[in-house]
């Protein structure tokens, strides 16, 4: 009987853990998951949450209504969430009866920001030390090793620490590695996991420095453009896409950085299967703002003071998906000594989506005096804000390689959930 009792346990245990793991990864769970803590509405506008259900979602005040949306006889579940009257509502996520995520809701006048196009460099310090390469030590003795890469150390990794020591930099990891005088035990990251790996460091026949046998990377730069500054928040949001290092290509986790004024001193027009480039300078006399986040879906953080853009001193609201179709639209970008400038280009695909993607929506650029410049969406120009009906939409992400006139943009509202995520 002990081992029966012993046995259902055990069974109810892993049964538990099973529905768990099937709850955390469900499509539903998804969509949960990449929810800010809070969502702007307007009276009158509608945000749809798919794959979700009516009876799934509980609300606490009168400022929003929640309804069924899509057609359940066609496998197309889903909720809307419509802005009554202005307020704070409290909405709680319940899955197979269980509260999984509590958020707020906020209906207010439709939120206004002031568009960027701003033409901004980026200096990013990442946290650690990113592996980027290695190449063998030669001892005093003759003797060819990498202590890194044999410890299974790879390309992509990040030292955090040395004997639980936090890594600053890639001189300070240097010199953690000298004071040991021996074995180490690094803390490494490598995607979204950490562990722990034990390295020998050897002697470097050269000048006797201890090393491990790797290249490694602390900060980048670039250019790129400023989308959106929040007047409430002092927030901003730019380029659209994470800053990834140029060998690896993984994404930067920031320890400090900033953006600053840039100048674009010249242009490599885009061809066919060949993206252009815009080419600027800038200085740390004129900083910005501080990037607090590089996320999949741009960097962001807060400016030191506020920005307006002169051509919409007023600034602009900004649009949900619904709102977004095809036809005209314009972006706002820098691509000489003229500033922040307007370029004509038409919307000609909108594709709904229920989490975010960088590739929302596709454009295709028909000003005459951007083609004329630039040959159309080159390198620089990610983040530039696009507009329509008055509204603000998206930024754009990327350019078809193929076709510099055509490029991919992201909605506005993921960035902003970005934002709101990052200094909730």
């Amino acid at each position: 009987m002990r081992r029966l009792g012993s046995w259902l346990r055990n069974a109810a245990a892993a049964t538990i853990c099973v529905l768990a793991l099937l709850l955390y990864f469900s499509p539903q769970m998804r969509i949960v998951r990449s929810l800010p803590d809070a969502l702007y509405l307007a009276p009158g506008q509608t945000r749809t949450l798919p794959l979700l259900s009516e009876h799934e979602l509980s609300v606490r005040g009168d400022s929003v209504e929640v309804r069924a949306s899509g057609d359940e006889t066609l496998d197309d579940v889903g909720v809307s969430l419509d802005g009554v009257s202005q307020g704070k509502s409290d909405l709680t996520v319940s899955l197979f009866g269980v509260p999984v995520r509590r958020l707020a809701v906020n209906v207010a006048d439709s939120r206004i920001v002031q568009p960027g196009g701003l033409s901004v460099g980026v200096t990013l310090h990442t946290k650690g030390a990113l592996v980027v390469g290695s190449s063998s030590v030669v001892t005093p003795d003759g003797a060819s090793v990498n202590p890194g890469r044999e410890a299974g150390i790879s390309p992509g990794d990040v030292i955090l620490t040395v004997n639980g020591t936090e890594v600053k930099d890639a001189k300070d990891l240097t010199s953690l590695i000298n004071q040991a005088k021996g074995p180490v035990t690094l803390g490494v990251k490598s995607g979204s996991s950490e562990r722990e790996i034990d390295v020998s460091p050897q002697p470097d026949a050269k000048d006797g420095q201890l090393r491990m046998g790797l290249w490694v990377r602390d900060s980048t730069i670039g250019v790129g453009t400023m989308t959106f500054y929040d007047p409430t928040t002092s927030g901003f949001g730019a380029l659209g896409h994470a800053i990834t290092d140029i060998d690896t290509k993984s994404r930067l986790d920031v320890s400090s950085g900033e953006i600053l004024r840039a100048t674009i001193e010249s242009v490599n027009k885009g061809q066919r299967g060949q993206p252009g480039e815009l080419k600027g300078s800038f200085s740390q006399n004129n900083a910005l703002g501080s990037i607090d986040a590089n996320t999949e879906y741009g960097i962001y953080g807060k400016l030191y003071k506020p920005f307006q853009n002169e051509l919409y001193p007023d600034g602009v609201p900004i649009a949900l998906q619904s709102e977004v179709h095809a036809g005209p639209a314009e972006i706002l970008s820098t691509v000489d000594g003229k500033g922040v400038q307007r370029f004509s280009c038409e919307i000609v695909r909108v594709q709904q989506q229920s989490s975010p993607s960088q590739r929302g929506m596709v454009f295709e650029i028909n000003d005459p005096d951007l083609l004329n410049a630039t040959g159309g969406i080159v390198q620089g120009m990610s983040g530039s804000p696009i507009l329509q009906d008055g509204k603000l939409i998206g930024a754009v992400t990327h350019v078809f390689v193929n076709d510099p006139t055509r490029g991919y943009g992201m909605f506005i509202e993921w960035m902003l959930d970005e934002l709101d995520r990052e200094q909730s």
